[in-house]
């Protein structure tokens, strides 16, 4: 049902989130409820604000916060559309204050190692269960959250006498870790946990860890979304909503920002493991659900 079809003028808020939703889900999905399009749509903007907090500090979590919410109220396609689409838009708003930060030889080697494994990981896609693969993906991050969280612990803080590494770099390394990320983005859509595990167990800056891995998911989401326009398209009301609820994020982006910059290494590797272990065990709850419904 028509927002306006009762012939009064509705809330602007009401009647915005109504409107946006019936373009997004269907009138079928919304039920021509009002009110609970207005509920969902202030649900979102929450979740994509929230979610923008959380990427300007670490660099990572957008789309493990906002992809499961974004799929509790809206069909898969346009809730993954909306994560790319709002992700590679707060990849670069957010970016910019931390230029200086940037790695650019290890970005470049990331992004060269991603393009190498992407196709790697599109073929396994095609042949895999993807019941299975999410399944291992889950409990390899998961597993390596509890690993670096139990070394931290036995290694003292970082800075403070004891390093707290696995391994030194090495171009070599950087391209592995890149094409390991390229595989987990075609196969389970989380490019992010290689990269992010990779870096911190190398002992890397918090501050090149935030900057570099927002660089990166700004070129990967750029070139994915690039993807999706041109492979499968994204329809006008997608783009829409994610122009309504872009605002949101980048006010998040903004709170977000200085809080990060203040971010100590201890603390902002207690976050980065936090954050991976919910990656990881969302990930395995969704790869559970799945062998249950199959």
């Amino acid at each position: 049902m028509d927002a306006t079809a009762n012939g009064k003028g509705p809330d602007m808020n009401a009647g915005f989130g109504s409107w946006l939703l019936s373009m997004s889900l269907g009138a079928s999905a919304l039920g021509g409820m009002h009110g609970m399009a207005s509920g969902i749509f202030i649900v979102l903007a929450a979740t994509t604000f929230g979610a923008a907090l959380l990427y300007a500090i670490s660099g990572f979590g957008f789309a493990v916060l906002a992809a499961p919410l974004f799929l509790l109220f809206l069909d898969p396609a346009p809730a993954i559309q909306l994560v790319i689409i709002l992700s590679t838009v707060l990849s670069i708003v957010v970016l910019r204050g931390l230029l200086p930060a940037i790695a650019p030889w290890l970005l470049l080697r990331l992004a060269l190692g991603s393009l190498v494994g992407l196709p790697l990981g599109l073929v396994a896609f095609r042949y895999a269960d993807p019941i299975v693969v999410r399944a291992a993906a889950g409990a390899m991050i998961f597993g390596f959250a509890i690993l670096m969280a139990v070394s931290r612990r036995r290694s003292g803080q970082p800075g403070q006498g004891k390093h707290w590494t696995a391994f030194a770099m090495s171009p070599g390394l950087d391209l592995a870790a890149g094409a390991v990320s390229g595989i987990a983005g075609a196969l389970v859509g989380q490019p992010g946990p290689p990269v992010l595990i990779y870096l911190l167990l190398a002992g890397a800056a918090a501050s090149t860890v935030r900057a570099t891995l927002l660089a990166f998911f700004a070129l990967s989401y750029g070139v994915t979304l690039a993807s999706h326009a041109v492979t499968i398209g994204i329809p006008a009301p997608t783009w829409l909503a994610a122009g309504i609820l872009i605002p949101f994020g980048f006010l998040g982006g903004l709170a977000g920002r200085p809080i990060g910059d203040r971010l100590g290494a201890g603390a902002f590797a207690l976050l980065a493991i936090a954050l991976l272990a919910v990656a990881g065990a969302y990930t395995l709850g969704a790869a559970a659900l799945g062998f249950a419904t199959a």
